[in-house]
């Protein structure tokens, strides 16, 4: 997808992962040792009641669930950043997650004419369809030509 692909208003989904309680002690143990999200029975002794998943590992998911559904291999150009990162509800082991996003601001360079700024809010859910986290990330892409 390229730039002109992106126009306000697109919404696309994504497919679905579910989180294991290995998969998030892991990635707990690499990036976020705290206890509710390493060990069982700290986390049931926690104001969560279980293992939950560390909120950058919920993010991480959806953007890698977000880059199997949407081939910007040949457009992408990086990104400025990310805003308005929420962690809204926990994600516990077993849960599945999937993401929906929308285009909400694309604009063209003024500076460099060969590429634009897409904005897009994604909105992670989990099986009840309940909204756990979101954020709006700036994509930069090339035009087409």
């Amino acid at each position: 997808m390229f730039f002109e692909d992106m126009p306000v208003g697109k919404r696309y989904a994504t497919g679905s992962k579910t989180l294991d309680a290995e998969a998030i002690k892991a990635f707990a143990r690499q990036w976020d040792p705290q206890p509710f999200h390493l060990d069982e029975a700290a986390a049931e002794a926690s104001v969560f009641g279980g293992l939950i998943a560390s909120g950058f590992h919920t993010v991480l998911t959806a953007f890698n669930l977000t880059l199997a559904a949407s081939d910007w291999s040949e457009s992408s150009m990086g990104s400025p950043g990310l805003a308005e990162v929420r962690w809204i509800k926990p994600v516990y082991a077993g849960d599945t997650l999937r993401v929906e996003a929308e285009v909400v601001a694309a604009r063209a360079s003024e500076s460099k004419p060969d590429r634009g700024f897409v904005e897009v809010q994604y909105n992670i859910l989990n099986q009840k369809d309940e909204l756990v986290s979101s954020y709006r990330s700036t994509h930069m892409l090339k035009k087409k030509g």
